[in-house]
């Protein structure tokens, strides 16, 4: 395990204990989440060392890694997945038309298939070597490995996307860093985060899935992810709901809470956190932010 002695956001060096969250997914290992006294930013502290951390995504219920999984719960994931693919290009299209894209953490390529199939160059960056391979096999698509991504050409992308991506990475300053090198001057970043001040994360309390401990290493709100995207000289311009993300994480938090996943009880909650976002500052369980260079 390793320690972080400074926040990422502020660099401030105290923080307090907000909570213990089990690892419900796969190790029922128990992790702290700490909130900074300055910012306010979440993050898990201490957290498995990079040698580790691999033994924590070892488990074929890790549905975006598995394209061979079966069951009713894949099949929900699945559906959902090819409508969402339709929407993250939609929101893409109403700003830039087909160009270059880069996709970090692609997974098996599903999106980067879908951009390509509409007329963009695409490339992928995923550390993990299953994915990786699906995506070249089947796809065809130019997939590299996390170590490449320093050495992809400067100022080289209209669009780069990190869907859900951003929380898992260990050194998070630098890999914004390296985005905003990678990016055109009037190119667009598009991030897609959970919300932990959503109302589902509320509701679930300890058992909200998208804590995703360990694997979730930061824990964002709008208010933190602002300020840390202000701190590479980048700007929000708009950010934009993923409305099936609060059923999705309501029936897995279902299942960690009661054992059983309760179907029911999850399509409520999530039309009960989508609604209550839309009356209460836009904070749904999941939010895209567009983001482009500060002078633009």
């Amino acid at each position: 395990m390793e320690a972080l002695s400074h926040c990422p956001v502020c660099d401030n060096d105290q923080f307090q204990l907000f909570k213990k969250i089990v690892d419900h997914f796969l190790t029922k290992e128990e992790f702290q989440v700490v909130q900074c006294n300055n910012c306010g930013f979440l993050f898990t502290n201490p957290r498995p060392a990079q040698s580790e951390i691999s033994r924590y995504y070892q488990s074929d219920e890790y549905i975006s890694h598995n394209k061979n999984k079966v069951g009713w719960l894949s099949s929900v994931y699945n559906i959902v997945r090819n409508i969402s693919l339709y929407r993250k290009y939609k929101l893409i299209a109403k700003h830039k038309t087909a160009s270059k894209i880069l996709d970090i953490g692609c997974g098996t390529g599903d999106f980067l298939h879908f951009m390509k199939k509409k007329g963009w160059e695409v490339t992928g960056i995923e550390p993990a070597d299953s994915p990786r391979g699906f995506a070249l096999q089947n796809y065809n698509i130019d997939v590299f490995d996390e170590k490449e991504l320093p050495h992809l050409p400067f100022g080289n992308f209209d669009v780069i996307t990190l869907w859900h991506v951003l929380e898992h990475v260990p050194d998070l300053n630098l890999l914004i860093k390296q985005i905003k090198n990678l990016l055109k001057s009037d190119g667009l970043l598009v991030v897609a985060l959970p919300n932990h001040e959503s109302w589902d994360a509320g509701h679930y309390q300890t058992f909200w899935a998208a804590w995703d401990v360990p694997r979730h290493f930061y824990h964002f709100s709008k208010k933190t992810f602002s300020l840390i995207i202000k701190n590479h000289q980048l700007k929000i311009i708009s950010s934009h709901p993923m409305k099936f993300d609060a059923f999705y994480i309501s029936l897995l938090s279902e299942k960690y809470k009661h054992v059983k996943p309760g179907f029911i009880h999850a399509l409520i909650n999530g039309m009960r956190s989508n609604q209550s976002a839309k009356q209460n500052l836009n904070n749904y369980s999941s939010l895209v932010f567009l983001i482009k260079h500060q002078n633009i």
